[in-house]
């Protein structure tokens, strides 16, 4: 009996599959672990291709810890070894499907490579950055308060000129209209500033709260100095700069560069508990406190934005 190796087959739309013709011919069924696509014995399914409603994105594990507390997420592992927590969230109107990731370190290029991984595994509808931030407004920005971004002030770009001139060159960018929408219809709602009862605040005495609207002023500089040059210059670019961070201007810029592809382009979101006022002070110390209300305030945003 000769053995054939293969079918060869000429023309459009033929699908063959486990065939044999003639007389004593046998079919050798190729295993299902060895089929392209099909996950091997004791492997681990894809991530469940379903709509994903939002994706976020958090740089310390006080933050993720938090969000898993107010959204009840669970820790799934991806095949490969990325770490995701998943879970889904009711609202008046719909199931929110929620899916959160952790940077493996701070700055852009960290923030931009998680919202890949999460674009890749899950491609959600809308990237949240949710977690702690640095406040730099007196009055607005105290710590414990919420800071709710849709305008992203990037302060890093510069010319460094002879005889120490050096002139900063920002790049502001805004998230899409129907997020700013979102956000204005929360705070129709809730009022501006919005005061949140029933959550801890940053003195025993305080009964709530507040969460503001404003610019988020993001580079590379960790701020402990009030006197510090970026904070004049924000200050200067924009009086509503209220908070400044590492990671929103990846974030900004990520959603930028990936508008040219075919698919939508997810809607972004920054959402900073104030932690520090980027001063001598700056400290660990309400790294849990801001994390906490900035994983609240985004739980109750979400019937707005999804």
């Amino acid at each position: 009996m000769n053995t054939d190796r293969g079918i060869s087959a000429h023309g459009n739309g033929n699908t063959i599959s486990n065939n044999a013709v003639g007389e004593h011919a046998q079919v050798i069924a190729t295993p299902s672990a060895e089929r392209i696509g099909t996950p091997a014995t004791g492997s681990t399914a894809p991530a469940d291709r379903g709509t994903w409603d939002i994706g976020i994105v958090t740089i310390l594990s006080e933050e993720l810890r938090a969000l898993c507390d107010e959204l009840k997420l669970e820790r799934h592992k991806e095949p490969g070894g990325l770490y995701f927590y998943r879970g889904e969230h009711t609202t008046p109107d719909s199931t929110v499907r929620v899916v959160a990731t952790q940077t493996q370190s701070q700055g852009q290029r960290s923030a931009m490579a998680a919202l890949e991984n999460l674009r890749r595994h899950y491609a959600p509808r809308l990237w949240a950055l949710v977690g702690v931030g640095g406040g730099i407004h007196d009055e607005h920005a105290r710590i414990g308060n919420v800071i709710v971004s849709t305008e992203v002030v990037y302060y890093e770009n510069r010319k460094i000129n002879p005889l120490g001139d050096i002139r900063r060159r920002g790049e502001h960018r805004q998230a899409p209209a129907q997020v700013v929408h979102a956000v204005n219809a929360f705070f129709t709602e809730h009022g501006t500033p919005a005061r949140i009862h029933g959550q801890p605040a940053s003195q025993p005495s305080q009964e709530y709260y507040e969460v503001y609207p404003g610019l988020i002023g993001s580079g590379e500089a960790v701020i402990a100095d009030r006197d510090s040059d970026i904070r004049r210059y924000l200050a200067h670019y924009n009086e509503k700069v209220l908070a400044v961070d590492m990671e929103a201007g990846g974030l900004s810029q990520y959603w930028q560069e990936n508008s040219v592809q075919d698919e939508t382009n997810p809607g972004w979101i920054v959402i900073r508990g104030v932690s520090d006022n980027a001063d001598e002070e700056k400290g660990h110390a309400h790294h849990g406190l801001a994390a906490r209300n900035a994983a609240h305030v985004l739980r109750l945003l979400l019937p707005f934005l999804c």
